[in-house]
């Protein structure tokens, strides 16, 4: 039964691992669609991932999936909802320190640092980049947290401080992040002091961007703003060179700063850039609060769908443990009924034995015992009286008779227990042998139940018949005493003795079991020159 409830917890020990192992497996499939997604269903991917790895226990891995969630909700223009996001990681991040969850902490803050300054909360802004370059361990990611950290510092005119940011990150050895990185190390010096001209630096910027095709726009509004007051025609050519890079692009943001910027440097078609500019702003704000609802509309579904998968899960568990409970409890059932039968059979076999051996044992006492008594009466008496015998023999018919229908044994009972004793003994007495009797009185007999005392008669009667039999003894005594509730028998006799291997034979066999049944001791003594001395003593109740 032990074994089996060990298989039992091994199996389910296995099917919790095993579960476990399926659930991080999904995750991880879920985290790889994500991360390839071409139709804009990323979000959602990235949720059914995180809600994996929470299953599974995996608190780092599911919070790299809230990050990357709020990156997309920045990307939408959903600023609170993606610090919210960002929040959430952090508090399943916090807590731990391997490289890993530190690495995606500061990617989270970098994150909640971008959304604050296009909610203008610049203060927080750099907090967060700080956290940023705090908790990361990649230098590369710590180049581009400068350089943030920097931009930000120059929008609160802290230009001094923005440069020793900027510098920092200058080392990076990819070529697109150094252009970003001089782009705006021009920009904090020329704000610094007007006389400092950036062209150089503006102009290396964008060559850099020209060549690998991306991010042109960034040099196009860095240029538009510098000329600005220095030269109308060219800061709207650059305004322009941004606004048509946008729509080929396809990047609402981008063309919003541009369409700004033109409608302020070309005053002849203001009406027409602002009516655009109202448009797409409009269709901006639309979008944006679309990809809100729909954030949240996604979060909701899916977590509406894995509390109905739990309460499934739940109920699926709850029958299984009642399956399990079942045929834990048939299969016990089953092994204890199996045991108890075979228990009462071993139970019924003993008894059967222990009535066998009674009944063996009263044939010997009562029969044999009886016919060797009367035997030895007839023997010892030179004139023996016919009826006499035949009456003792009947006597001992009756016996066997009422041991065959298990009857009470009623005139030994109600016997007076000292002239029993003494009877027996004399009965063996003949012309060969003397028994004698010392201390046989009422008193020793007082408060001896009629078992125990049979089963010392009895003990007598063997001892008798086996002296007949073999001690050649011609003096036998038995001396009786009672001392502090026990009663003590000594057996003396000056035959040949029995040798030790001879004691538990020729009728002594239950001798030693009657006496441990009331128990008491017996002790043969048979190294002296000549005879036989045992002692038996048991107490009284």
């Amino acid at each position: 039964m032990k074994m089996f409830f060990l298989i039992v917890l091994s199996i389910l020990l296995f099917s919790c691992n095993n579960n476990k192992s399926e659930k991080i497996a999904t995750a991880k499939a879920y985290f790889d669609k994500a991360r390839a997604d071409t139709t804009g269903s990323s979000f959602y991917y990235y949720n059914l991932s995180k809600n994996s790895y929470f299953e599974a226990n995996d608190s780092i891995e599911g919070a790299r999936s809230l990050v990357n969630m709020a990156i997309i909700q920045e990307g939408k223009g959903d600023y609170y909802g993606s610090i919210e996001t960002s929040l959430e990681a952090n508090r399943c991040l916090e807590k731990n320190e391997d490289s890993l969850s530190l690495r995606i902490l500061a990617s989270s803050f970098n994150n909640m640092a971008i959304c604050s300054s296009y909610l203008y909360n610049f203060d927080e802004t750099i907090e967060y980049y700080q956290k940023a370059l705090q908790y990361s361990d990649d230098t590369e990611n710590k180049y581009m947290y400068h350089n943030n950290l920097g931009a930000a510092l120059i929008t609160l005119e802290k230009y001094k401080e923005a440069q020793e940011s900027i510098k920092l990150a200058l080392p990076t050895k990819d070529s697109l992040k150094y252009a970003m990185f001089i782009n705006n190390m021009a920009r904090a010096k020329h704000y610094e002091d007007q006389k400092y001209n950036p062209l150089p630096e503006f102009n290396q910027a964008l060559e850099i961007r020209q060549k690998k095709g991306e991010d042109e726009n960034s040099s196009y509004a860095a240029l538009s703003n510098y000329f600005f007051s220095l030269d109308k025609n060219k800061a709207l050519y650059y305004a322009n060179k941004m606004l048509n890079t946008a729509e080929k692009n396809h990047s609402p943001e981008d063309r919003l700063q541009a369409l700004q910027k033109i409608i302020n440097l070309d005053p002849e078609h203001y009406l027409v850039y602002f009516e655009k500019f109202q448009a797409l702003n409009d269709s901006v704000q639309i979008a944006r609060s679309k990809a809100k609802n729909q954030f949240a509309t996604i979060r909701y579904d899916v977590e509406k769908k894995k509390n109905e998968i739990a309460e499934n899960e739940a109920e699926l568990l709850k029958r299984n443990i009642g399956l399990g409970a079942l045929s834990v409890l048939l299969i016990g059932g089953f092994f204890w009924y199996k045991r108890r039968k075979k228990r009462l059979k071993q139970e019924n076999e003993l008894k059967i034995k222990n009535d066998q051996l009674r009944i063996s044992k009263k044939v010997h006492d009562v029969v044999a015992n009886g016919i060797y008594q009367v035997m030895t009466k007839i023997e010892n008496q030179e004139y023996f009286d016919k009826e006499e015998a035949l009456d003792e023999l009947e006597f001992v018919y009756e016996k066997s008779r009422d041991i065959s229908y298990e009857k009470p044994d009623l005139e030994n009972d109600i016997k007076d227990n000292k002239d029993r004793i003494s009877s027996l003994i004399a009965s063996f007495k003949n012309d060969m042998t003397d028994t004698y009797i010392v201390g046989n009185e009422n008193e020793i007999w007082n408060g001896i139940s009629s078992s125990s005392f049979e089963d010392v008669y009895q003990v007598i009667r063997e001892l008798l018949v086996n002296m007949k039999k073999h001690s050649q003894a011609s003096r036998v005594i038995f001396k009786f005493e009672r001392i502090n509730n026990w009663v003590k028998i000594q057996y003396t006799d000056d035959g040949v003795g029995i040798p030790g291997e001879m004691i538990y034979k020729n009728g002594l066999t239950n001798t030693g079991t009657r006496i441990a049944a009331i128990r008491g001791e017996i002790i043969f003594d048979n190294k002296s020159e000549k005879g036989l001395k045992i002692t038996i003593s048991f107490p009284v109740s």
